[in-house]
């Protein structure tokens, strides 16, 4: 409860005194500008490390493994965009270390040792991980058994092309 407090009522807050303050010392038109240029290079930001991740993520999985770390770092990027977004310096500067690798790697070093805390806290300190992923709705153990199914087909556009050769071979020995 205490951090839902702190996200919808205590930043906002922070947000708006330092909006005036910034603009009474530079001026509305600058503190307007500052914070669109932020946005702009936020989203930038966030695209070129989006890509980057995505990439690696897409790599991982050719190599047959689990991307987590790229999905926890997607995760992590989506916060820093919004943050970006939404007008404001506080959330600005949280923003941009969700965007920059060093400070993104802390950051995720900090919610896994927390979610662990967590997850061995409620019980589930039997829940493992895998490197690999299967693809499908067996278990290795279950596609291992043996059981495997041969067969041809051919394309339904190659059975009509057939068909329609059939009836016109025909069709010209009637004629």
């Amino acid at each position: 409860m205490p951090i839902v407090f702190i996200l919808f009522v205590i930043i906002p807050i922070i947000e708006i005194t330092l909006l005036i303050n910034i603009g009474q010392l530079i001026g509305a038109w600058y503190t307007i500008g500052l914070v669109l240029l932020s946005a702009f290079i936020g989203v930038n930001m966030l695209r070129y490390q989006g890509l980057a991740t995505l990439g690696r993520a897409q790599q991982k999985m050719a190599q047959g493994e689990m991307p987590q770390q790229e999905m926890i770092e997607g995760l992590v990027l989506a916060v820093g965009g919004a943050l970006l977004i939404t007008p404001g310096f506080v959330t600005d500067v949280i923003g941009f270390c969700c965007l920059i690798p060093l400070t993104r790697i802390g950051f995720i070093k900090i919610a896994k040792g927390r979610f662990k805390s967590k997850i061995s806290a409620g019980g589930f300190t039997n829940m493992h991980s895998s490197s690999h992923f299967s693809s499908g709705p067996f278990t290795a153990q279950e596609r291992d058994q043996g059981n495997t199914f041969e067969g041809e087909f051919t394309q339904e556009k190659e059975i009509s092309a057939a068909i329609v050769d059939a009836q016109s071979a025909s069709k010209k020995e009637r004629d």
